[in-house]
Formats: C-alpha cells, sequence, structure tokens
C-alpha cells in the first residue's frame, strides 16, 4: 500500500463521509476522513499533476453523489503532505479479516450443499409425497408439482438463501437490520423451527426403537403376540401355517379346529368377514405407542421411548455442538446415505411379483384430476413445505456462506434434487406396496397408508415377508433415521444460531447452547413419550406450521419486493454472485413482487375454507384440544405483532407522526449490509485535472 495523504484542501474534505480512495493502483480504507493514497509516481513530486480518484460509497447510497460532482469539477489543487503510516498496513490486514470470523463458516461450498439437501429431502418425501401423487392424479400428479416449484418453490428458496447469505445473520437478528418494524418475523420463524424440532425428534425416537427391535432373528411384529395383539390382529404368516392343519381356521389370532363340517364351514365365514388388523399395526399402537383412548388421557411416560428420544438429542448435541463445520461433515451421510438405501431397495423392490402393478398404479396419470383445485394445492403445499421457506432454516444455513457464493446454482440444484427424490422413493415404495397388495390378494390401493401409517405400519408388514426380514427392516428404518436428521440438524441449528446472534458473547460457548436446547427439546418432548403422545404430536404437527408459514413467506416477499425493492435486491445478489441478465432480474422480480405472493395467499384462504376440526383415526380431537392448537398456530403471529407495536411505540423521535415512524422503520437500519465491510461499497471514478 502507498503512504496515507491526508487531504487538507476543502474540496477534497466534502468527500469526508467515504470510506475509500484510491489513486491509481494504490488504496487505503480509512474511516471517519479523507485520506489518499501516494499514487505511483508522486514518490518524487509531492504535488502530481493529475489525479484518478475512485470513491466507494455504502451500497445504492446516492447521498454523496452532490460531493463527488463538485470534486469532479474542480479547478483547484489539493495540497497534501505525505507522512509515513507504516503500521497501517498492519492494520488494514486485520480490517480485511472477516469481523463475524468468531461465527462461524462452512467447511466447503459441498458442506453447505449436501446440508441444505438433508434439511430439504426429509420424512416427507418417502411417507407423504407418495400417498399424495396415489390420491391426486398418479402420474399427472408430477405436472402441478413441477409447476408450484417454479411458482413458489425456487423463488422463495433462492430469495431467502441470497438474503441469509448477504448479511451473514440468522432470522431473529437479520430483520431486525432489514426492516426493524419487522423485527418480530425472525422470532416468528423461530418459534415454528423450534416446536417443529419437539416432535420431529420424537418420530426420530420411534425410529430408533424400531432399529433396536430389528436386531433379532424373527421380526416382533411377525406374529400376533398376546402381549400386545387385539382380537383383530390377523398374522398371515400364522393363518399360512394354520391351513397347513386340514379343517383348521385361523380366527381371532387362533389357529380354531371345528368338529363339524357346519361349524368349519361357519367359523371360516367369520374368518372371512372378520375385521383384520396387521401385526405391525398392533405392534405400532398397542406396544410401541401404547396408545390411549384420547387426547383427554395421557398417562405415564414410556420409559424405552424416552430412552430412544434421549439417544436422538444426544446424536442432535454431538453434530451439532462444534457448529457448522463438524454439521457439514455429518451431513454428508445424513444426506447421500438414504440414497444408497433407496437405491438397493428399489432393486429389491422391482424382482418381488406385484411390483409392476404397484408402479404402474403410481405413474398412471388420471389426467381428469388436474381440473380439480384441491391437486393444485397439494402439490403447492408439499412444495413449500419440503423446500421450507420461512421456517427460518434457508437463512440460518445460507448465513454461515462465503459473500460470493453461488446460491442460485444452490437453489436450483437443491430444487431439482428434492422434486426427483420424491418422484423416486415413490417409485421404491410403490414397487414394496405393490408386493404387499400381491401377497394380500387385495387393490394397491387398499394397502397404501399415509404418514406414519406408511412408515410404521405397511412397510414393517411387508418387510416381514422378504427373506431375511430384519436385514430389509434395519436398512429401512436406519434410512428414515437418517433422512430425518438432515432436518433435524438444519432446524436445530436454526434456533440455535438465532440465539447466538442475538448474544455473540455466547459463540465461544456455543457447545453449552446446544446442550441447553437439547435438554428443552428432551423436556418438552416428554408429553409426546406418554400413551396419549401420539395424539399430542398429530395436533402439534397439524397446528405448528400450518397457516402462518403462508403469512410469514408472503409478508416476506413483499418486504423484499416492495418495501426494500425488487431491483435493490437484484443489485444485492449480483454483488454476491456477479452480473445478471436483465431477464434473469425481470423474472424473478415479477416472481417476488406479484405470482409468489399471489400463490401463497390463495393457499392461505383455500386452507381456511377447507377447514377441519382435528381428527385421530376417525375420531375428532376434544374442543379444548382444537382451541390449543389454533393458540398454538397463532403464537408466532402474535409475537410478530406484539413486537411491531412495541418498536412504533418505542421509537421516540420529536415531529415524527405515527405514518411516519412506520415508514421510518420500514427502511433498513444504518448497520444493514454485509458482514465484512469490503463489500458493504460500489465505486464511483471521478477524473480531477488541476
Amino acid at each position: 500500500m502507498g503512504d496515507r495523504i491526508p487531504a487538507q484542501d476543502s474540496s477534497a474534505n466534502l468527500l469526508r463521509n467515504t470510506s475509500r480512495v484510491e489513486i491509481g493502483e494504490y488504496q487505503d480504507e480509512v474511516p471517519d476522513g479523507m485520506w489518499l493514497d501516494k499514487s505511483p509516481d508522486s514518490s518524487k513530486n509531492t504535488s502530481p499533476p493529475g489525479y484518478q480518484i475512485v470513491v466507494e460509497t455504502p451500497t445504492g447510497n446516492a447521498e454523496y453523489e452532490d460531493d463527488i460532482n463538485v470534486l469532479a469539477s474542480s479547478t483547484q489543487p489539493l495540497r497534501m503532505d505525505f507522512e509515513d503510516t507504516k503500521d497501517d498496513d498492519e492494520d488494514e490486514e486485520k480490517d480485511d479479516e472477516d469481523p463475524h470470523k468468531p461465527r462461524g463458516n462452512w467447511g466447503g461450498r459441498f458442506d453447505f450443499l449436501v446440508s441444505l439437501l438433508g434439511y430439504s429431502v426429509g420424512l416427507g418425501n418417502v411417507w407423504r409425497f407418495p400417498y399424495l401423487a396415489y390420491q391426486n392424479g398418479g402420474g399427472a400428479f408430477v405436472i402441478p408439482f413441477i409447476i408450484m416449484l417454479i411458482l413458489v418453490g425456487i423463488p422463495l428458496m433462492f430469495m431467502e438463501m441470497a438474503f441469509g447469505q448477504y448479511a451473514s445473520l440468522g432470522p431473529t437478528a437479520i430483520f431486525g437490520k432489514f426492516c426493524p418494524l419487522f423485527h418480530g418475523l425472525g422470532f416468528g420463524m423461530v418459534i415454528i423451527s423450534g416446536v417443529v424440532s419437539l416432535y420431529y425428534n420424537v418420530i426420530l425416537a420411534w425410529t430408533i426403537f424400531y432399529i433396536a427391535a430389528t436386531f433379532t432373528s424373527v421380526l416382533p411384529w411377525e406374529h400376533c403376540d398376546p402381549q400386545w395383539a387385539t382380537h383383530e390382529c390377523y398374522s398371515y404368516a400364522d393363518a399360512d401355517n394354520c391351513a397347513t392343519f386340514n379343517g383348521s381356521v385361523y380366527l381371532n389370532a387362533t389357529c380354531m379346529f371345528p368338529n363339524t363340517t357346519e361349524e368349519f364351514s361357519y367359523l371360516k365365514e367369520l374368518a372371512h368377514n372378520a375385521t383384520k388388523k396387521t401385526p405391525a399395526e398392533d405392534y405400532f399402537e398397542n406396544y410401541v405407542l401404547e396408545l390411549s383412548d384420547g387426547i383427554d388421557n395421557v398417562g405415564p411416560v414410556k420409559w424405552q421411548l424416552l430412552l430412544c428420544l434421549l439417544l436422538a438429542w444426544l446424536i442432535v448435541f454431538a453434530c451439532l455442538s462444534r457448529g457448522v463445520q463438524s454439521f457439514g461433515k455429518v451431513a454428508y451421510f445424513t444426506a447421500l446415505f438414504p440414497y444408497v438405501v433407496l437405491f438397493i431397495l428399489l432393486i429389491r423392490g422391482v424382482t418381488l411379483p406385484g411390483s409392476v402393478d404397484g408402479i404402474k398404479f403410481y405413474l398412471t396419470p388420471e389426467w381428469h384430476r388436474l381440473g380439480k383445485a384441491k391437486v393444485w394445492v397439494e402439490a403447492a403445499v408439499q412444495i413449500f413445505f419440503s423446500l421450507s421457506p420461512a421456517w427460518g432454516g434457508l437463512i440460518a444455513l445460507a448465513s454461515y456462506n462465503k459473500f460470493n457464493n453461488n446460491c442460485f446454482k444452490d437453489a436450483l440444484i437443491v430444487s431439482i434434487g428434492n422434486i426427483s427424490t420424491s418422484i423416486f422413493a415413490g417409485i421404491v415404495i410403490f414397487a414394496i406396496v405393490g408386493y404387499l397388495a400381491h401377497e394380500l390378494d387385495q387393490g394397491v390401493g387398499d394397502v397404501v397408508a399415509q404418514g406414519a401409517g406408511l412408515a410404521f405400519m405397511v412397510y414393517p408388514e411387508v418387510v416381514t415377508r422378504l427373506p431375511i426380514s430384519p436385514l430389509w427392516s434395519f436398512l429401512f428404518f436406519f434410512m428414515l433415521l437418517t433422512l430425518g436428521l438432515g432436518s433435524m440438524f438444519a432446524t436445530s441449528e436454526t434456533v440455535t444460531t438465532s440465539f447466538l446472534d442475538l448474544f455473540p458473547q455466547w459463540r465461544k460457548r456455543k457447545v453449552f447452547v446446544v446442550l441447553a436446547w437439547a435438554l428443552i427439546g428432551l423436556v418438552g418432548g416428554m408429553p409426546m413419550c406418554t400413551r396419549g403422545g401420539m395424539y399430542i404430536l398429530q395436533l402439534m404437527d397439524t397446528y405448528a406450521a400450518s397457516w402462518s408459514v403462508f403469512i410469514f413467506a408472503s409478508l416476506e416477499s413483499l418486504l423484499i419486493g416492495w418495501v426494500y425493492g425488487a431491483d435493490r435486491f437484484c443489485k444485492d445478489i449480483e454483488q454476491m454472485i456477479g452480473p445478471r441478465s436483465r431477464l434473469f432480474k425481470l423474472i424473478f422480480k415479477i416472481f417476488w413482487c406479484f405470482l409468489s405472493p399471489a400463490t401463497l395467499m390463495f393457499l392461505l384462504f383455500f386452507n381456511w375454507i377447507q377447514y377441519k376440526p382435528i381428527e385421530y383415526a376417525g375420531e375428532p380431537y376434544p374442543m379444548w384440544a382444537d382451541a390449543l392448537g389454533w393458540m398454538l398456530s397463532l403464537t408466532p403471529v402474535i409475537v410478530v405483532v406484539g413486537m411491531s407495536v412495541y418498536k412504533i411505540f418505542t421509537t421516540h423521535d420529536e415531529g415524527k407522526t405515527f405514518w411516519q415512524k412506520i415508514k421510518f422503520l420500514s427502511q433498513p437500519h444504518a448497520s444493514w449490509g454485509p458482514a465484512n465491510t469490503k463489500n458493504r461499497y460500489d465505486s464511483v471514478t471521478v477524473q480531477y485535472t488541476p
């Protein structure tokens, strides 16, 4: 660097608020004052005949334009005294360091990519998408799914990733600088992620329970055990064994030997018409969950599930306690291993009888279904909850990126990976479900279940009919565990990142912050380890991340597109990933300002119109439970509104009206911008000739 030159001429002092000035090849950063660097050929001439002055001003700030114009038109020479500031080079090197370095960064670009893939590809891709496709037109469902990916998924995912990467802040801190009026929006997102983490890890505890149960030569749900089986339990393996005895009938989990022909005919008719439940279904409800008769009968904690929940939180703690670098390395396994298992299951599935019928059932398009609004809504909801905008996770994960990371490319890769995984997982699952339908001599649609039913009832029943069934059971549930952990890590990291952004003094003690969150999660998950835990989990799953996320995503899109300005946001993106074409910027401006918010509001109102009180297995919840669910759903929104009101009434500025305060609080704070100040400036070149 050249020596610093204090500018003593009044025309130069017009630029006293700028932060960097260049002359020739040399430059220097100087806060709170105008400093000029000595040009290469000025060492022998204290008054060189001309200068090219490059003034770098805060991005998007035009308040210095008049000063620059005055300097450019000045005909007065600048008087400068050269002074040697040798130590300034060392100071500058320190200034170039990332001030947010204690916060941590990803170990590499692919660490972020696989972590993001693990976050977006979760349990819903395996147990929810196949059911939705079956219910909403089979292969035809892929069309609205892709269209909604374009309308909602990619624009919102890219927007949030760019948003978090630009400021290097998590949700709770970023909105306080970006739009102080809606500082609470980040807190609302974190509340949603926190609540989801509480019950999501309980599902992982169930998978750990099943993994432990597979370490046996005979799976425990292969036969109807009197310890947990109901009289409706029907083991096809036991029925086949019973049929080997002449004149025997399998009924009520018992092999009966009638004495007369009339009695045989009577028992056979009863067995044919009897309601049948698979052993896997009874095992899940009566042994794993010990399910009570309703949410108002919670009962005691099941200690086996509590131990599994403890193990699940220990895994989360171990992987997150050392920050995103350790999390990023673990994500390589949790994000990629499920694809290995899915491929193995596909190879095995297509070799089974009936698998082709299952795949045809899944992929055969029913074009007439596309005329129903419900199909499009289901596709949009699945895309929305797969990519998880407005949960805070995308902002939190992207905030650890390097400033110039190409987040647009990452958004495209993960979005396409998500939809491809969903379709691929559906083929795998329906190949196996088709085999089960063949074995049971039923239609494929009769054995398809949604959600937990598919994962913990249908598939466990399928594996009992495969050779070396414990192996296939282990692979399937271990795949579910790794899929779930990828999402669980990201939601928990969102919570801890948000806390550390608010209290940066705790960054060096992150291990204690993660430990505290794990303990909170363990205590918060205990009620779902009771006999009535399934009802509580369903209540939280239905209301915690429901219509509030549609409101948050719409509000976030409107704030960026209209209040902050889509053009301005596009400039921020170009500052990170380089110039974009006019068409690129126009397309995303249309999405952020119009199409995405409009689609989200349609989804919100459609969900309100189609609202039905929650029920489980056809039984409605009591009114107080439904009211509790609404309170849970309203809490994040109340936090956002409450913090906005607080901001308005605590902003003391004499002479400002109520609406002026709102306008003032809607503008970015003076500290808004990239975490590293060297990324905060645009360059304006001024030629000065004395």
